[in-house]
Order: structure tokens, then C-alpha cells, then sequence
């Protein structure tokens, strides 16, 4: 299988089999499910699914600190080292992120980039049934990434993305410090540190179907700082350009 999907869960049962379903059919996909000691089951559903698929599906049961950006540090280091697949995606579980969507990220990294954006504001605003004010907050905090840290894109704040296996080793995702969603940001500035191709792809962003929305004011108030300690962390520099 060329396409790794890591997809990190907490209490997304109701969601998991369907979306996991959902990728298989897609093609040549394999799939690696972190899950982060979920209450509600979702771990034995996952072992159920790789069960069910051997040699398709993974199960990373994370035993230590809980944390959104935790469980993909520990999960790109399962693919890096477990698989040899030249292309790993990320993606949530609650299928805000369509599947339909992953051949047109994988399309562009074939082509030669070395980190694509399934950009939820690259044709105006493609977002459905979000309530007013979180729309606003998501476009002010994309606004206000790109205006701190000088990134060049038009969706920094997103989680469907497909890496090229080379490009996510070269960021050390273990030295990542940010845990909540501003581990997008983090991951994402790092890459452009490093004058990696990136380049976004339209996608159609859905309000989750079942279960509750991780966002807590703990992430929202890292979101606002993480830039910042970005510039300092890096002596004020803005991101090079992609390499041509």
C-alpha cells in the first residue's frame, strides 16, 4: 500500500468503522488508528477493523499523556518506522474530512509536492453547517497565523494534509511542543521552514456527524500564543519560500 492515513481518536465509535470503511474502498490505502485511551470503546472497535483487514489496518493504542498533537507525534513515528509508504496522510475521525477528498491530495504530492493542504478557504469559504461565530474565529485565527508568521497559505489551521515520507522525517515531529490544533500550525511552519513544496488542494469541510467537538479554551488559548513562540523559537524569521 503506497498511502499510510493516520487518524488519531478519541470517543469516535459512532464514526470509526464508516470512515475506516469509507478509505479502504478508496484504493490503495492503508490506515493506522491512534487511539487515545477512549472511554466509550473506540480502541476495541479499531482492533475490530484491523481485525477484520489484516495488513490494511493498524491500531496504536497511546498509553502515555493524552493530547491531540501527542497522538500524531506518536503516530508518525509508528509509519516512519513500521512502513515503508512514500506517502503518509492525516485526517480527523468524524468525518469532517471526506475521504472523497484523498485522491486529490495524494494526486498533488504524486506530482512532486512535499506537503498538501486540504484547504478549507482556497476558493473563498467551502464550509458547511458551522455556526456563525465559529466561522468567524476560523477565519480571523488563519488570518491571524499568516499575519504572524508570514506562511503562504490560504488554510494554516486545517488537519487534512498528505506528507511525503521524506519531508515528515526532516521535521523531528518528537521536538513538537504544541498539543491541541496549533500543532497544525507548528508542523506546518516547520515544513515551510524548511523550504518544503506546499500546496493546497479545495476541499469541502462538514460539520462532524456524530459526537462533540474537541475544541476546548485550553487549545483556543494555545492556538493565539503558538505563533508567537514559533517567530521566537526561530529569531524572528518569516518561512523561506517552496523551493522552485
Amino acid at each position: 500500500m503506497s498511502t499510510l492515513v493516520v487518524i488519531p481518536t478519541y470517543n469516535e465509535r459512532e464514526n470509526l468503522t464508516t470512515l475506516v470503511e469509507a478509505i479502504l474502498a478508496r484504493g490503495d490505502y492503508r490506515v493506522l488508528v491512534v487511539d487515545d485511551q477512549s472511554p466509550d470503546g473506540t480502541g476495541g472497535v479499531a482492533d475490530a477493523l484491523a481485525t477484520a483487514h489484516p495488513g490494511r489496518v493498524d491500531v496504536l493504542h497511546r498509553t502515555s499523556r493524552r493530547g491531540f498533537g501527542l497522538s500524531y507525534v506518536d503516530g508518525f513515528a509508528w509509519a516512519l518506522s513500521r512502513t515503508d509508504c512514500p506517502l503518509i496522510c492525516q485526517m480527523d475521525a468524524d468525518f469532517s474530512h471526506d475521504p472523497v477528498y484523498l485522491p486529490d491530495l495524494v494526486a498533488a504530492a504524486n506530482q512532486g509536492a512535499d506537503l498538501v493542504l486540504g484547504s478549507r478557504y482556497l476558493n473563498g469559504i467551502s464550509v458547511v453547517n458551522w455556526p456563525l461565530r465559529r466561522l468567524v474565529l476560523s477565519t480571523f485565527a488563519n488570518w491571524y497565523v499568516r499575519t504572524v508568521t508570514g506562511l503562504d497559505v490560504r488554510d494554516c489551521t486545517g488537519g487534512y494534509r498528505c506528507w511525503r515520507r521524506e519531508t515528515l522525517a526532516t521535521l523531528h515531529t518528537e521536538a513538537i511542543v504544541s498539543d491541541g490544533y496549533s500543532f497544525q500550525v507548528e508542523s506546518l511552519f516547520k515544513a515551510a521552514s524548511l523550504g518544503a513544496d506546499i500546496r493546497e488542494v479545495p476541499i469541502v469541510f462538514v460539520e462532524r456527524r456524530q459526537g462533540a467537538s474537541k475544541m476546548s479554551k485550553r487549545v483556543m488559548f494555545e492556538s493565539m500564543f503558538m505563533p508567537w513562540q514559533l517567530l521566537l523559537r526561530h529569531r524572528g524569521r518569516a518561512p523561506r519560500r517552496p523551493r522552485p
